[in-house]
């Protein structure tokens, strides 16, 4: 008998427990059948018309185009960049890619000194540190456009 209460009284507390937990409105002429609002994460993708022109590199801080990015539209130059947050820059270059009209040229040392690397158009660089053989370290660049 002991078990049967038992197992009614179980029965009771978990049927009370489930009605306070029930969210059934009540069903009145007056309520307003709304759905519940709906979130839509959907990609967008922002292009700028000067890429459009094809002259532009893009400068990503880890090897194989990850990390952060940042894209240089030409034609442009920079004879040192150890002013501000192109210091910043030229520590994380360890990729890059170029515009389908652009080339680009890297410098070993500031002002367009010493040795130098080039990437032509299209082209693509998953490792830097490989491809410059001087560090990895860029202190100067030339971006050019082709006609």
């Amino acid at each position: 008998m002991k078990i049967t209460s038992l197992a009614s009284a179980t029965t009771l507390a978990l049927a009370m427990t489930l009605g306070a937990c029930s969210t059934t409105a009540p069903t009145t002429a007056a309520a307003v059948n709304r759905p519940d609002p709906t979130i839509l994460l959907v990609p967008v993708q922002i292009t700028d018309p000067a890429l459009q022109s094809g002259c532009w590199a893009q400068f990503y801080s880890q090897r194989n185009f990850q990390g952060d990015m940042v894209t240089l539209v030409g034609p442009a130059e920079a004879q040192s960049l150890d002013a501000g947050t192109a210091q910043a820059l030229k520590r994380e270059i360890d990729s890059l890619s170029v515009g389908p009209k652009a080339t680009l040229q890297v410098y070993e040392h500031a002002m367009f000194k010493d040795r130098v690397v080039s990437f032509p158009a299209n082209s693509r660089e998953g490792g830097l540190v490989r491809k410059l053989g001087f560090g990895g370290r860029i202190e100067a660049l030339k971006l050019s456009c082709a006609p």
